[in-house]
């Protein structure tokens, strides 16, 4: 890109901000990052969980004990991630952590009672954030706009890195 030094500083930041309005790597970063900022603070109104807590407490309400393998699966991110959450979950007695039976190299990870009532303290806030997000869009166009999201997730395990 060259530099148009006769536009005004303030003129190249409105044009590469044009540009990068088109930009769906940095829409995105942009709009995840909006998305844990809204949901922080919804969750403070009603709490102090953080967003990971929010997530694992959330995934153990609606489906029991599962492994760290097993929550890190469901909502699509890294193992490391909820490892590092799960301690500090442990010590506010949200979570009770045990080998899994079945695979010893597995943590088994079961909402306790505290960790329930966390869970039930939140989440009518955080139903209504999803109920707001819903509202704005019809059934239909947040069906496509999932599948647009799961087209740019298959895209990005492809190397396409490679010049």
């Amino acid at each position: 890109m060259t530099k148009n030094t006769r536009l005004t500083r303030q003129d190249r930041v409105a044009a590469q901000k044009r540009n990068q309005d088109t930009n769906l790597f940095s829409r995105l970063s942009a709009a995840t990052a909006n998305s844990r900022a809204h949901a922080h603070k919804c969750l403070k109104t009603s709490g102090s969980l953080s967003v990971v807590e929010w997530r694992v407490l959330w995934d153990l309400n609606e489906a029991g004990p599962l492994t760290v393998r097993d929550i890190a699966a469901i909502q699509r991110c890294d193992h490391s991630l909820v490892s590092r959450a799960l301690p500090q979950m442990q010590a506010k007695g949200f979570v009770d952590l045990s080998q899994d039976t079945t695979d010893k190299r597995q943590t088994l990870v079961a909402l306790t009672p505290t960790g329930h009532a966390a869970f039930d303290q939140a989440a009518p806030a955080m139903k209504a954030r999803r109920d707001n997000i819903k509202a704005a869009f019809t059934a239909e166009e947040l069906a496509i706009f999932l599948e647009f999201i799961e087209r740019f997730e298959k895209t990005l395990t492809a190397p396409a890195c490679i010049s």
